[in-house]
């Protein structure tokens, strides 16, 4: 779905700080930051990546990330253990910039209850875009 200049792939799940979600064949839920969070936040410049092994919980913030605008969180769309993280952010955090749905993803979760837990988040369409257009507003310049 395309909103305005923001890309949002119909075949991920979206959380309200602006991070996707997707279910990998595993059963694990890979996640990044959208479009939308990548372009107000600026050229990422540093990520905390999340530690292996650590407990996250469902819209609470673990991490964080710096741009040259601001240090933002990085919030959990599911809850679980963090099972991977994408180590060539280390390197290279403004991968998050050229390619936030596939080379710039952050981390991979293993779910709690994955159906429960990705009941609780947006999919594309009508509502998903009036949520995007709030944002939009609230954060224009």
């Amino acid at each position: 779905m395309q909103i305005e200049s923001y890309n949002f792939p119909d075949d991920l799940y979206y959380e309200k700080n602006h991070f996707w979600a997707k279910k990998d064949t595993d059963g694990n839920v890979i996640f990044g930051a959208t479009d939308f969070f990548q372009k107000l936040a600026g050229e990422i410049v540093f990520i905390e990546l999340p530690a292996k092994g650590a407990k996250v919980q469902q819209g609470q913030s673990f991490s964080s990330l710096e741009s040259g605008k601001w240090v933002g969180k990085v919030f959990a769309p599911v809850s679980g253990e963090i099972v991977d993280a994408n180590g060539e952010l280390e390197d290279l955090p403004e991968l998050i910039n050229q390619s936030c749905y596939d080379e710039g993803w952050i981390g991979k979760i293993k779910p709690s209850d994955l159906d429960e837990e990705l009941a609780n988040l947006m999919k594309t369409g009508p509502d998903f875009e009036n949520f995007i257009k709030s944002e939009m507003q609230k954060h224009k310049k």
